[in-house]
């Protein structure tokens, strides 16, 4: 018997329209009657009389609290990007990451691959943070790191398939500082162009020695592959699984210390995790804009992985 767990799901009534006009991979129609066996409870049809869907939604993603705006945006404001979190690694701020759910952080593959098992209790991730002085960091806890999960097909010479889980001993709280975004959808190509924002505390310089305390964020168009691996800029390093965003000029990107961290994109009032950080040539070198991992690429992987540990 299936049991909707009505604390975590939210359901509301959907006009068929909305989900495309064109559906015609048929309908289960579920009847309210109590009825014993679960082929009695749904009908197949062919069509929806009613026009209307159910849509359940397991849980809040990609949103966050009603804040005050900065404008110019540089330093970012607690709250701002709920999902960004900071992976210490024997304690120094080593790599970005994001919250996907309570219990899982999505990063760089280059960021865990040198320091794998059996070094996991040397991770140590920090949520709901943008400060991070000592001082600060002392009263904060951090989340102790249960498993660490690499992409198999990663590639350290070309950067493909740079991404990696890891899955936190004990599941945050959500506030309204510390939220999950929402992944990609599947086949949903955003053209060239798209705004979308990075977040980090990487170098605000490429020659800098330090590793600012505040959170840093910037916003940046996406770049076409085709573009990306054009003769004056990556010269078709950039496979399948990467994609660019930045500005030809150079100007803003991601640095040391940015990588694993989001690459977001609002669409339709949702923030989706489109890439992580992953590689570039220098940082905000003109004509070499930053390299992402294409999240929407790995979603298999990524349920797999959850659904497996």
């Amino acid at each position: 018997m299936i049991h909707f767990v009505s604390r975590l799901t939210k359901q509301k009534g959907v006009n068929l329209t909305d989900i495309g006009p064109n559906y015609t991979d048929g309908f289960i129609q579920i009847t309210s009657e109590h009825k014993t066996s679960l082929e009695n409870i749904w009908q197949l049809r062919g069509s929806c009389i009613t026009g209307k869907v159910i849509a359940l939604k397991c849980f809040e993603c990609g949103t966050r609290a009603k804040l005050p705006r900065i404008i110019g945006g540089v330093e970012a404001t607690l709250g701002r990007w709920p999902w960004q979190v900071s992976l210490y690694y024997s304690n120094r701020h080593t790599c970005g990451g994001t919250i996907i759910t309570s219990q899982w952080v999505v990063t760089a593959a280059h960021c865990v691959h040198n320091y794998r098992l059996p070094q996991v209790s040397s991770w140590v991730v920090y949520a709901g943070i943008v400060t991070r002085s000592s001082a600060k960091m002392a009263q904060y806890t951090g989340y102790a790191v249960e498993k660490i999960i690499y992409n198999k097909k990663y590639n350290p010479r070309s950067h493909d398939n740079d991404i990696a889980l890891m899955k936190l001993l004990t599941p945050l709280n959500f506030s309204d500082t510390i939220r999950p975004i929402c992944l990609p959808q599947y086949e949903h190509d955003l053209p060239g162009g798209t705004q979308c924002w990075i977040s980090g505390w990487g170098y605000t310089q490429p020659d800098d020695v330090l590793i600012p305390a505040t959170l840093k964020e910037a916003p940046v168009p996406l770049i076409s592959t085709k573009t990306c691996n054009s003769s004056c800029m990556y010269n078709g390093e950039v496979t399948p699984r990467m994609l660019c965003a930045g500005y030809t000029e150079g100007k803003v990107d991601a640095c040391q210390g940015d990588s694993g961290g989001p690459l977001v994109c609002q669409i339709d009032n949702v923030w989706r995790l489109v890439g992580v950080v992953s590689w570039g040539t220098g940082c905000a070198e003109p004509n070499h804009p930053g390299v992402y991992t294409k999240v929407a690429e790995f979603l298999g992987w990524i349920y797999d992985m959850i659904e497996s540990y």
